[in-house]
């Protein structure tokens, strides 16, 4: 099971009811964050989640709306007894912006560890994810991502049988192992049927609409999408600042056959968000307003 938590979803400035942007997964007893924007360790203080098991930081650009809120979460977990390292993600550059932002927090109690994004697509495995790294169109360089939780096939009892494997050897294959029973050798794919479909979870901010975005989003269970701009006349502005609109993100949920989609980056001149949901909900029926710690649990679905 993999619980989602939109933690701010304000883009630019925080508002009255809105932190700025950042998004927060656990799973199996570890949290990931996406960006890290001013007030996000208050936004988790409201969620009732703890700073302290976040194992992975990802960024998917360095403007202050998603990065200001770094080194009071750095000190919080410090704070907190956390000794084991922090993996961060982001796009070149990472390391250089959080050790100046570190200047206000320099002794830290654990290691903190850089992956510098430099490639248009980049696969990562950490904590348990695969997270798909990819470029998309902002006027700096920015990132979006998708978090997958894989999931294996079913175990065949009946052809380890087949095979007289004792019981003791079903486990390490489960996991993955090979194994070696009386002078023969045996492989996982020999007792475990195809994988079954895992978990999927696409965050994209700070973009105009691009063809790759629809290729990592594809068949999520769910896609946050910002939505900068949900007025029409909003359009043009839309494309000078390099973000997007609410029927952009909705024909981009659309085209990548997605389960669910949230949007989230409010313009802070954005008024009555929800009288513009029915033309979004034309386009995609599925489509909700992100708000501060909205939350949900996507469990594994058994294929019919």
């Amino acid at each position: 099971m993999l619980d989602v938590c939109l933690l701010g979803t304000a883009g630019m400035m925080p508002q009255p009811h809105r932190w700025l942007t950042a998004l927060m997964t656990r799973y199996n007893g570890s949290s990931l964050l996406i960006d890290c924007g001013e007030g996000t360790q208050i936004a988790m203080k409201e969620a009732g989640l703890s700073p302290n098991p976040i194992e992975v930081i990802c960024f998917t650009h360095y403007h202050a709306d998603h990065i200001s809120g770094l080194p009071g979460l750095l000190l919080s977990m410090g704070n907190s007894d956390r000794r084991e390292p922090v993996t961060m993600i982001g796009p070149r550059g990472l390391e250089r912006v959080v050790n100046s932002l570190r200047v206000i927090a320099p002794e830290l109690p654990f290691e903190i560890k850089f992956i510098e994004l430099t490639e248009p697509e980049e696969t990562i495995e950490v904590a348990g994810y695969i997270l798909h790294a990819y470029r998309v169109q902002h006027n700096v360089t920015c990132y979006g991502y998708s978090i997958e939780i894989p999931r294996k096939g079913k175990f065949d009892v009946e052809a380890a049988k087949a095979l007289k494997l004792p019981v003791q050897m079903w486990n390490p294959l489960q996991k993955g192992n090979t194994v070696t029973w009386e002078g023969k050798t045996y492989t996982p794919d020999m007792v475990m049927g195809k994988a079954r479909k895992g978990i999927k979870v696409a965050y994209c901010t700070d973009t105009r609409p691009v063809e790759r975005i629809v290729r990592f989003v594809k068949n999520a269970d769910l896609f946050i999408c910002e939505g900068m701009y949900a007025e029409p006349d909003k359009l043009q502005k839309a494309k000078q600042y390099k973000h997007m609109t609410f029927y952009e993100a909705a024909e981009l949920a659309k085209q990548a056959q997605v389960e669910e989609m949230w949007l989230t980056h409010f313009s802070p001149s954005l008024v009555g968000a929800k009288s513009y949901m029915k033309q979004v909900r034309d386009i995609f029926p599925n489509a909700y307003l992100g708000e501060d710690g909205k939350t949900v649990e996507l469990d594994f679905q058994e294929e019919s």
